[in-house]
């Protein structure tokens, strides 16, 4: 498999992955809104990520499988995480993490330093979360979606 072919794969997962996350998360989150955005990203990693496997099956078999398929998926993991980061860059998530604290402790003698480290442990939680998800699912993914297409007979 060409650099080029894993590009085109790569992007093809993230923008099949983002257009399923916001769908999802919207349906999801009027149902459970803890798990909302959990539920959205492991079945849109899936999904996404059968699709593309399915789509680029030819591709992934004329290399290494496993090393084509891994190649996709650590890249493609590298991009969903920056997806994930920039998440953090709307202002109302402090706020959304703020109030749920106060809701669970007594957090009136946190400092602003408190504040922000607690802030820095969430997102590197999240995006560690997010690394195994991505990794995992789009491996099964890919390889599952890689074994729907059958070969073309000549």
């Amino acid at each position: 498999m060409k650099f080029g072919d894993i590009i085109t794969a790569v992007a093809s997962l993230a923008v099949i992955y983002i257009v399923l996350d916001f769908a999802l998360f919207a349906v999801v989150i009027n149902v459970n809104t803890y798990w909302g955005p959990d539920i959205s990203t492991i079945v849109s990693v899936l999904v996404a990520s059968l699709i593309v496997g399915y789509m680029f099956a030819g591709k992934i078999k004329e290399d290494s499988k496993i090393g084509a398929i891994g190649r996709i998926v650590v890249l493609s993991t590298l991009v969903l995480t920056f997806y994930t980061m920039a998440y953090f860059a709307n202002p109302y998530i402090g706020t959304s993490v703020q109030e749920s604290l106060e809701s669970m402790f007594s957090t009136s003698g946190w400092t602003t330093w408190d504040w922000v480290a607690y802030s820095q442990l969430l997102m590197a939680m999240v995006v560690v979360l997010t690394v195994v998800f991505d990794l995992v699912f789009g491996f099964v993914g890919l390889y599952v979606g890689s074994m729907l297409r059958k070969p073309k007979k000549s």
